[in-house]
C-alpha cells in the first residue's frame, strides 16, 4: 500500500514540477519575442550587438585584442560547463548500467513480486531524465562554443566594410544557446530532487522558478548607444558619431528571429 502511494505521489507531482518549469520558460520565451525589454536576456543582446557593433568598427589593435579576449573568455567558460556536462552524463550512464544487472538492482531491501519491477522502473525514469538534460545542455554549450569560435574567426578576419550583422548573429546565437543549457542545468537539478521523492522535486520546481523570475526579470532602462571616433580628437574634446539606427530598432535589437536563420 505504501508502495502505490508513493507511487501515485510521482505520477501527480512530478507532472505538476515539470509543467511549472516548463510554463515559465514558455512565458519567459514569449515576453523575449514580445516584450524583450523587461528581460535580462534582452538586455543583454541590446548591449551584445552594441559592443560587436562598435568593435567591428574599431582599427585600435588593442581595441580588437581585447574583443578578441572577451570572446575567447566565453569560449572558455562553454567548453568547462560542457565538459562538465558530459562528465556527469558519463557517470549516470555508468551507474545505471553497471546496476541493472539481476544481481545489483537498482533498489536494494524490496520485497519483491510485483513491487520489485515499478521500483526500477521509476528509479530507470529518474536517471534516463537526468542523462537526457546533462546530454541536452552538452549539445547546447558545444554549439554556443562553436557559435562564440565562429565571432573570433569573423571579428578577426572582416575588415572595416564588411557588415557587422555577421558577427553579431554569432555572437547572438552563442548566447542564445549559452541561456539553453544553462535552462537544461535547471531541468537537471529539480529531476535531481526527483531521487529524494516527488515532493522535494515539486517544491525545488517551485522555488527555481521563484529565483528564475527574479533573475530573469529587468527594469533597467536601455540605453542608446552613441559611437565615439576616438581617434578625431579636436579642442580637447571627443566627436560623438551619430547613433546606430539598427540599435533603435525594437525587431532588429530584441527578436532573435533574425539570428536563427
Amino acid at each position: 500500500m505504501e508502495m502505490i502511494h508513493k507511487g501515485s505521489l510521482d505520477l501527480v507531482l512530478v507532472p505538476c514540477g515539470l509543467a511549472i518549469m516548463l510554463g515559465y520558460h514558455l512565458l519567459l520565451l514569449y515576453r523575449i519575442l514580445r516584450h524583450p525589454h523587461t528581460t535580462v536576456i534582452g538586455y543583454e543582446n541590446h548591449n551584445k550587438l552594441a559592443w560587436v557593433q562598435r568593435m567591428v568598427q574599431t582599427t585600435a589593435p588593442e581595441e580588437a585584442a581585447l574583443a578578441l579576449s572577451v570572446i575567447s573568455d566565453s569560449i572558455s567558460a562553454s567548453t568547462t560547463l560542457a565538459s562538465l556536462c558530459i562528465a556527469l552524463g558519463s557517470l549516470i550512464g555508468a551507474w545505471v548500467s553497471s546496476n541493472a544487472s539481476p544481481s545489483a538492482p537498482l533498489t536494494a531491501g524490496g520485497d519483491g513480486g510485483a513491487s520489485q519491477p515499478a521500483t526500477t522502473g521509476m528509479a530507470s525514469a529518474k536517471f534516463t531524465s537526468l542523462l537526457v538534460c546533462f546530454l541536452a545542455s552538452f549539445a547546447c554549450f558545444i554549439q554556443s562554443a562553436g557559435h562564440y569560435v565562429h565571432a573570433s574567426f569573423l571579428m578577426s578576419a572582416l575588415g572595416l566594410d564588411a557588415p557587422a550583422s555577421h558577427v553579431q548573429r554569432a555572437v547572438i546565437l552563442g548566447g542564445n544557446f549559452w541561456a539553453l543549457g544553462l535552462r537544461a542545468l535547471y531541468f537537471a537539478t529539480a529531476l535531481l530532487m526527483w531521487v529524494f521523492g516527488p515532493v522535494a522535486m515539486l517544491a525545488c520546481s517551485v522555488l527555481t522558478v521563484a529565483v528564475l523570475h527574479l533573475l530573469d526579470t529587468s527594469s533597467m532602462p536601455l540605453h542608446h548607444h552613441q559611437f565615439v571616433d576616438r581617434t578625431s580628437v579636436a579642442g580637447g574634446a571627443r566627436a560623438a558619431s551619430a547613433p546606430n539606427p539598427g540599435l533603435h530598432s525594437a525587431v532588429a535589437v530584441f527578436s532573435p528571429a533574425p539570428y536563427l536563420r
